[in-house]
C-alpha cells in the first residue's frame, strides 16, 4: 500500500515567488503525512484568472487588456526556471513525487501546464492542456501529443488530464492505454456534476483517480477587488470539490467544498488487478477489430529550420 495526497488550495493572488513559497511548505507537510504523490490544482503556479475579462469583445482588444494580460503573463514560470528547481529541491526534501499545475511561458506563448517532479531525478514530464476551454483561448495557446506524459513514482505510474480535457474520450483512452495507476487531474471545475465524471474515469479505465481543484475565497484578493455576478458565491471564487476516488468507484477521500486541506488516502496496484477482471478498455474489453486510436506524439514546431 501507498499514500497519496490531494492538495485544495489556492495562490498567493499576484505574487508567484511566495506561492512557490506555499507550494514548498505543502510538499513538506504532505511528505511528513507519509504521501509519496502529491497532486496540486490546476494553475496554481501563475494562477486561474476567473472572471477576468481582459477587457475584451469578439473583434477588439484594448490597451487596457493588454496591459492585464501583461500582469498576468508576469506570473508565469518556464520550465528550466528557478521556480521548479526549488519545488524540486523540495520534493526530494520530502520525498513526495509532485503533480503541479502552473502557467507556463514558453517563447511569447502561455500554456496550461501539469509538471510531474520526481523526488530524485526532479522535473520528468509535463503535460500542456490541449484544449483550454472558452475563453481560456484568449490567454492560453494549444498543447500538443509530445506532452502526453506519464512518470513513474513509488506508488505507481502517473499520467495527468487537465480539467474538461476529461471530457475528450480519446484523450483518456491514450493514458490508459500507457497504463496509468494514478490518473491525476487538476483542475478549477467546482461543480457538484465534477464528482460523476471522476467516478465515471475512475470505473472506465479501472484506475486510482486523484482530482486536486482550487478553493479560492474572494478575501484572498485586495480589498475593493470587483467579481462579475456570475462568478463564485457570496465568498468563493472557486469552491473546490477535491476528492480522491479508487478503480471500482467508491470514493476515499472527499470531496471537500469552501476550505483549504490535503486529503490523503491509501492506493495499491492488487485493487487495479482485481478492478480489471471484469474491465480492461485497452485490453479484453477492447476492440481494436473495430476501433483503433492513433496518437500523434510529435512536438508540432510551426517553423523548422533545415540544414
Amino acid at each position: 500500500m501507498s499514500t497519496v495526497a490531494v492538495v485544495q488550495t489556492y495562490p498567493v493572488i499576484g505574487d508567484t515567488p511566495a506561492t512557490v513559497v506555499k507550494a514548498e511548505k505543502l510538499i513538506r507537510e504532505a511528505g511528513a503525512h507519509g504521501a509519496e504523490v502529491a497532486v496540486f490544482p490546476e494553475a496554481f503556479i501563475g494562477g486561474y484568472p476567473k472572471g477576468s475579462r481582459f477587457d475584451t469583445v469578439v473583434g477588439t482588444r484594448t490597451p487596457l487588456g493588454r496591459e492585464e494580460y501583461r500582469e498576468y503573463a508576469n506570473g508565469a514560470i518556464t520550465l528550466g526556471g528557478p521556480e521548479l528547481e526549488t519545488l524540486a529541491a523540495a520534493a526530494a526534501e520530502a520525498g513526495v513525487f509532485v503533480v503541479l499545475g502552473i502557467i507556463e511561458r514558453f517563447g511569447d506563448t502561455l500554456y496550461c501546464t501539469a509538471v510531474l517532479i520526481d523526488p530524485q531525478a526532479g522535473v520528468v514530464g509535463n503535460h500542456r492542456k490541449l484544449m483550454p476551454t472558452a475563453s481560456e483561448r484568449l490567454i492560453w495557446g494549444f498543447g500538443d501529443g509530445s506532452t502526453l506524459d506519464t512518470a513513474e513514482s513509488s506508488a505507481g505510474r502517473v499520467g495527468t488530464a487537465i480539467c474538461w480535457e476529461n471530457y475528450m474520450p480519446m484523450l483518456r483512452q491514450a493514458m490508459y492505454a500507457q497504463g496509468v495507476d494514478l490518473y491525476c487531474t487538476p483542475t478549477v471545475d467546482d461543480r457538484a456534476v465534477w464528482q460523476s465524471t471522476m467516478t465515471h474515469i475512475a470505473l472506465e479505465g479501472r484506475t486510482f483517480v486523484l482530482s486536486a481543484c482550487q478553493a479560492l475565497p474572494k478575501s484572498a484578493y485586495p480589498e475593493g477587488t470587483e467579481f462579475p455576478p456570475q462568478v463564485g458565491n457570496a465568498e468563493w471564487v472557486i469552491r473546490g470539490g477535491s476528492v480522491i476516488i479508487d478503480p471500482l468507484g467508491t470514493v476515499l477521500a472527499g470531496p471537500v467544498y469552501e476550505e483549504e486541506t490535503i486529503l490523503y488516502a491509501e492506493v495499491s496496484q492488487e485493487a487495479r488487478t482485481r478492478g480489471h477482471f471484469d474491465l480492461d478498455v485497452t485490453g479484453h474489453y477492447g476492440r481494436p477489430d473495430v476501433f483503433e486510436l492513433h496518437v500523434n506524439t510529435r512536438p508540432q514546431a510551426g517553423t523548422v529550420f533545415d540544414g
